[in-house]
């Protein structure tokens, strides 16, 4: 044990001053001790035992005084053990003379410790004089804050560091002092002690102001030089431009520092791109030097020469450039040849042509801006490559390495080539490759011109495929006429049959097998017409979701169990004129569709959504007017569809299914549908991805339409495009009343005479508009109802209906067709009122056509 004179973690003065002398252990005196008590033992032993008990109870109440003594020192702090790490020898001299001075306080900040840089740097007189930090700066309104800070971090046991400027007594030298705080230990007895740290860093502070004074003249310096310079980093913004440059380009110092200046905004034209085109190679510092204009606050252009300095890291990544920028509008005049040099590159960066000369093996030897601006925009990596067929698809090379080579030969007219680029999307490129000449053909072999043709490609094709598609439609519709015609003929003598046989009679399920299969043959005739976009729309303006609603039930039999089906209706839809049924089979066609490519199951998604103009320009989709529409979108989770054959999954009878499980007219349907109402339909698809189809239906604007006043006793007969009268009111479908059948089919038309006249109806028949008329003037306007087809030899159906209007204004006229009902109704005269009915059409359906305007117009 040692006493507590060695303790220096008490308020004492002397403490302060010098540490206490160290209380050293020694084993002699262990030794005396325990030498005098074994010989005062062995005494008491010779003196026998009556005599020795006074001196043995002497000697035991004598060690048990200087024990008790001994644990009441201990208790009261005056005795402690020795500690042996405290007592270390090495450590201790280490705070006693450090070059910061160190300080110790107690929980109620009194200094326990102070070593002498500390009483040298708080002007303490002595031992007696030392004093915590706040009491040394009291009264010093230029570090009490910072005091303040100290102690709460100093009471909250945590880490703080300040910076302070004392001023010195004459107010002009002061000196810097570094404050900081941490608590003692992490121990329970010692966490409310703290160290305190005082270092005077003023010599520190000389030199970092020497610095900035230097940095601060060498800016300065270059602020102020005959030339321009800016640095700007990786993502092009400039990060520092000197006062010469920005009183060149008319701008302020203060706004570019501010920040939001781009490289760009002070290069004209594409120059920016030829500062990020250099090759980087890591570890390497490279200098180019490039001829641009820069662009001025007003709009003017100044030319100049930079020498770009880029260092790039161990990575390949650039770092800040170093530009150095030579004003040359005024050598303009200085020197003739300078000026014309300046001309030139003027004209070879502003030109709107990618050029590139190339050495032999297609490297790059310099380029314009726009061909550094070209080649960046397909690598996406902010650097051109050095070769040339890097821009190119690795497919379509040939051709340019051939050209190439030519050039290499001294070779001329070498024809253009037309190449797909290296890029994410489809683009393409047309390169005029010429040679150079023979002197200057060691470096540099050949010139490349290249011009982006990605629009006028696209514009080809897209050109192209409306063609296509418009031939395959008139093909389609021409077909579609024509088989209406066979199937009206068929579906009428099949009619004939069953009124001739009973359901009895073992024939009569072959007949109904016919008529099922003609019914059948119908629904592919009228998708092709749908296609063709030749068939009878009956336009109504409705809510989408009305629509979709209706259809939940269907779609949800088609989809199946493992296909999970979702409605997402947008809020507010927009009204849209279309056809119910037709909308329908558009719907019903595309969930099929997906359904397919959902083999294992997934999930089909339909959405409705209003799609203002601004939201419909971002599709960016070809073709799309912009404009306001209410948006379908079909999308599933299935397949999807492969990049190859998207563009003809809208021709007629194109088909990725098995023979015998699809038709190829689904989405030809939907093409023709969509397209007929005035729409637009696009697919988004990518393999193993899913399919999204978009269907944009024109927003309908109601307008105020005047109401004419009903003439009395009018005959009721539809007008075009209006919805025609063709249910029958009554099962008694006889009449009678002479009725002009025109039909230039013989076979189509005697049948079709022959079901008139079975239900009582005087037939006249004509092959022709021309023969009609004669006709007409024979029977001298017996004839009640004129029944014709619309493409006819010699003299079409509307050519007719006028003729016979000028004899008779009030005859009554049905049209047949298998083509549209629009399709001829333009060319008749405004007003023209007339029935329609649509091939291939049953007996039944003739008849109660023909009953239903003649009860109505009688």
């Amino acid at each position: 044990m040692t006493s507590d004179t060695g303790n220096d973690l008490r308020p004492s003065p002397n403490a302060a001053a010098e540490p206490a002398a160290r209380r050293g252990g020694s084993i002699v005196l262990v030794l005396l001790v325990a030498a005098t008590i074994v010989a005062a033992a062995v005494a008491f032993m010779t003196l026998g035992r009556s005599q020795a008990q006074p001196y043995i109870l002497a000697l035991l109440a004598l060690l048990a005084m200087v024990g008790m003594f001994t644990l009441f020192a201990f208790a009261a702090g005056i005795v402690r053990f020795a500690d042996r790490h405290a007592e270390d020898p090495i450590i201790r001299p280490i705070s006693d003379h450090a070059f910061d001075g160190l300080a110790v306080t107690d929980p109620r900040g009194y200094v326990v410790y102070a070593n002498t840089a500390y009483l040298a740097l708080t002007g303490a007189s002595g031992p007696g004089d030392v004093r915590p930090v706040e009491r040394v700066f009291i009264g010093n309104p230029d570090v009490s804050e910072a005091v303040f800070r100290l102690l709460k971090a100093a009471r909250e046991g945590k880490r703080l560091q300040e910076e302070v400027r004392v001023a010195g007594p004459d107010s002009a030298h002061g000196r810097w002092l570094r404050l900081r705080v941490r608590p003692l230990s992490a121990e329970k007895r010692h966490a409310k002690y703290a160290v305190w740290s005082v270092a005077d860093i003023t010599r520190d502070r000389e030199r970092q102001e020497d610095v900035f004074q230097e940095l601060q003249h060498a800016i300065e310096y270059l602020d102020h030089a005959p030339c321009g310079f800016f640095s700007v980093n990786a993502a092009g913004e400039l990060v520092y431009v000197n006062a010469t440059l920005a009183n060149w380009l008319d701008y302020d110092l203060a706004e570019i520092g501010s920040g939001g200046l781009k490289v760009a905004d002070i290069m004209s034209g594409d120059g920016a791109a030829l500062l990020t085109s250099i090759v980087p190679e890591p570890g390497e510092v490279k200098t180019e030097v490039f001829d641009l204009d820069l662009r001025m606050r007003n709009g003017k252009t100044m030319p100049a020469r930079l020498y770009h300095k880029l260092a790039f890291g161990a990575d390949g990544a650039a770092g800040a450039s170093r530009t150095l920028v030579i004003n040359r509008a005024r050598d303009d005049h200085a020197d003739p040849q300078r000026a014309a040099e300046v001309r030139f590159m003027r004209f070879f960066d502003h030109t709107p042509m990618a050029i590139a000369t190339v050495d032999k093996a297609g490297n790059i030897v310099r380029a314009n801006a726009r061909f550094a601006k070209l080649a960046q925009s397909l690598s996406g990596a902010g650097s051109a490559s050095k070769s040339i067929f890097a821009v190119v698809s690795e497919r379509e090379r040939g051709e340019l390495v051939a050209a190439i080579a030519q050039a290499a030969d001294g070779q001329g007219d070498i024809p253009p080539v037309e190449a797909k680029l290296d890029s994410a999307r489809e683009r393409w490129g047309q390169f005029f490759v010429t040679a150079v000449e023979q002197d200057t053909r060691d470096a540099e072999a050949a010139i490349v011109y290249v011009l982006d043709i990605t629009e006028k490609r696209t514009l080809e094709n897209s050109f192209a495929q409306s063609q296509k598609m418009q031939a395959v439609g008139q093909l389609a519709g021409g077909i579609a006429h024509d088989f209406n015609n066979v199937l009206s003929a068929i579906m009428m003598a099949n009619d004939f049959l069953l009124n001739a046989h009973k359901p009895t009679d073992p024939s009569f399920q072959d007949i109904m097998q016919i008529k099922q299969n003609a019914t059948r043959a119908a629904t592919l005739v009228r998708q092709l017409l749908a296609f063709s976009r030749r068939q009878t729309l009956r336009p109504q303006v409705l809510d989408l979701r009305d629509a979709l609603s209706d259809l939940t039930m269907l779609l949800k039999r088609l989809s199946g169990e493992k296909v999970k089906l979702d409605f997402v209706h947008g809020r507010d839809l927009w009204p849209v004129k279309v056809d119910v049924s037709q909308f329908e089979q558009v719907i019903v066609n595309l969930a099929v569709n997906a359904r397919d490519a959902m083999p294992d199951g997934g999930k089909l998604t339909i959405r409705t959504l209003n799609m203002p103009a601004k939201d419909a320009e971002r599709f960016d989709y070809k073709g799309l007017p912009v404009a306001d529409y209410v948006a379908v979108e079909v999308t599933d989770t299935g397949t999807g569809i492969p990049p190859e054959i998207v563009d003809k999954i809208f021709e007629p009878f194109f088909s990725t299914k098995e023979v015998g499980k699809g038709t190829g007219l689904g989405l030809s349907t939907v093409y023709g549908i969509v397209k007929q109402t005035g729409g637009f339909v696009y697919v988004d698809s990518a393999a193993g991805r899913g399919t999204t189809f978009r269907i944009f239906l024109p927003r309908h604007i109601p307008e105020i339409e005047a109401v004419p006043e009903s003439a009395p006793e009018a005959p009721a007969v539809a007008a075009p495009g209006a919805e025609p009268a063709l249910k029958p009111r009554a099962t008694d479908l006889t009449g009678q009343g002479t009725i002009l059948l025109v039909e230039d089919e013989d076979g189509l038309r005697s049948l079709n005479a022959r079901g008139l006249r079975s239900r009582g109806y005087t037939v006249i028949e004509a092959e022709n508009g021309q023969d009609a008329l004669e006709a007409m003037e024979r029977e001298q306007g017996a004839v009640d109802l004129v029944v014709s087809d619309v493409v006819m030899p010699e003299m079409d159906g509307p050519t007719m209906l006028i003729e016979m209007r000028k004899r008779n204004p009030e005859i009554r006229i049905i049209f047949v067709s298998g083509y549209a009902e629009d399709a001829f109704e333009k060319s008749l005269p405004e007003g023209q009122q007339f029935n329609f009915l649509a091939k291939p059409f049953t007996l039944s359906q003739l008849v109660a056509a023909v009953k239903e305007t003649m009860t109505v117009s009688s």
